[in-house]
């Protein structure tokens, strides 16, 4: 059955060669009752298109781009990036398209993969990691029309299609929650200064203490970078300051804050409460049971594809905006549990 052709699928079907390619290429434009029976004889036959004939035939390449902002060893030890590619791939597979995956870890890493991202006969869309080069790369990206999507609030959004969070709502929550369980000291570990994500969980963190009465302290303010060890160091440096609870702008820095206070002879939540973001699966081992803000990452991933889908076959503009719900896990990192 492996040498199948589609005319030997169309003369099973008693349909026309074309319409076995509409139906393989999910085109609209083909009755119900007649798409049945092609996909049944597809799965009677299990029959394969050739991926090369498929693309010659349509002119079409069928693989979109992935790019994400991160060297290869960051890449693979951060279990973020691993868990929102899953769900980019599995998006991929249902619609029928190769994944590529650009790792750019430096200015230079931009410039060499940049025009391979930008050629269409190569890639029909991408899905951009929004990261350390600010918008640069996805401005260029954008001028060349390539059908785009962010994934992550871009700084300049006014064209750019993207999928996130409400960052500033996920963080202000909870930092609420830590203040209505009584700490007055609340520190945070904020990710890189020049992303947005970033940008926006530390205006979250503010809004809550503000909003209460509190006024800025930047002893209790300290950046990371998005890793463990980043978020060791962080809270090394808010130790002196002495606060009560600590804000994390993901899980990695919670567990290295988390590190970091024991290593100093003090107790998680007892003397200092610790709150994360994401809900990876790192986050519930019995060492940490990290209190944390659930943000859907494997969905984030699928549903960036189903945007990019739409940009690729309807055109890129308007620009589209999904924006996704999180919700606050709570754990024994934060004290909860025992003021109950």
């Amino acid at each position: 059955m492996s040498n199948l052709t589609l005319e030997d699928v169309a003369k099973q079907a008693g349909v026309s060669r074309s319409t076995v390619s509409r139906v393989i290429n999910n085109h609209p434009n083909v009755r119900e009752d007649v798409r049945k029976r092609v996909l049944q004889v597809v799965e009677n036959t299990g029959f394969h298109p050739n991926a090369a004939a498929r693309t010659l035939a349509s002119q079409r390449s069928w693989m979109i781009g992935l790019v994400l902002p991160r060297s290869v060893n960051s890449f693979f030890l951060d279990p973020y990036f691993p868990h929102f590619t899953q769900g980019i791939a599995q998006a991929c597979n249902q619609h029928n398209y190769t994944l590529g995956l650009f790792l750019i870890g430096t200015k230079d890493d931009e410039e060499k993969i940049f025009p391979r991202l930008s050629r269409k006969s190569l890639l029909e869309g991408i899905i951009v990691q929004s990261g350390q080069f600010g918008d640069q790369l996805t401005d260029r990206l954008m001028d060349s029309n390539m059908p785009l999507v962010i994934a992550g609030r871009p700084f300049h959004s006014n064209n750019a299609s993207y999928i996130d969070v409400d960052n500033v709502s996920a963080a202000y929550n909870a930092t609420s929650h830590l203040l209505r369980l009584g700490r007055s000291r609340i520190g945070t570990i904020t990710g890189l200064a020049n992303s947005p994500v970033s940008i926006d969980r530390k205006e979250g963190y503010l809004k809550a203490l503000l909003g209460r009465g509190f006024t800025q302290d930047e002893t209790l303010v300290a950046a990371g970078d998005f890793t463990e060890i980043g978020g060791y160091y962080a809270m090394q440096q808010l130790l002196p300051a002495k606060p009560d609870a600590v804000f994390a702008a993901s899980d990695l820095m919670a567990i290295g804050a988390m590190r970091a206070i024991r290593n100093s002879g003090l107790r998680v939540p007892d003397d200092i409460a610790v709150v994360g973001f994401d809900d990876l699966p790192i986050a519930k081992l019995p060492d940490h049971q990290l209190t944390t803000v659930r943000q859907p990452v494997y969905q984030f991933g699928f549903q960036a594809v189903e945007i990019l889908m739409d940009l690729i076959e309807n055109g890129i503009k308007p620009a589209r905006r999904i924006i996704l719900d999180t919700e606050l896990i709570v754990r024994n990192s934060c004290g909860a549990s025992q003021r109950k």
